[in-house]
């Protein structure tokens, strides 16, 4: 199951991530979203659990959990939403 891990403290490392869900269970992935301007975090990121009874208890037990000074929040990730960037229709000009 993909988590979603967002109001992350912005000093966080993608392993201190991973060691936060590792308690729950087996962890294939653990990313921070970077900003790549600036090279910061957003703030965000996703985890990956293989076993999705246990990212239910990590979801669960971390939901606005106090992590660093900010309570994170923690949910089942959602698919991205189309924002329609794609199926631009161009009509050629009248002149």
């Amino acid at each position: 199951m993909n988590v979603y891990v967002g109001n992350l403290p912005y000093g966080m490392t993608d392993d201190e991530l991973r060691a936060l869900f590792q308690e729950f269970g087996e962890v294939s992935r653990a990313q921070i979203v970077i900003d790549k301007p600036t090279g910061r975090s957003k703030g965000f990121g996703f985890v990956e659990m293989p076993d999705n009874a246990q990212a239910e208890e990590a979801i669960k037990s971390l939901n606005d959990k106090m992590v660093k000074g900010r309570n994170i929040k923690v949910n089942q990730a959602r698919p991205r939403e189309d924002r329609g960037g794609e199926k631009r229709s161009f009509r050629p000009r009248e002149y």
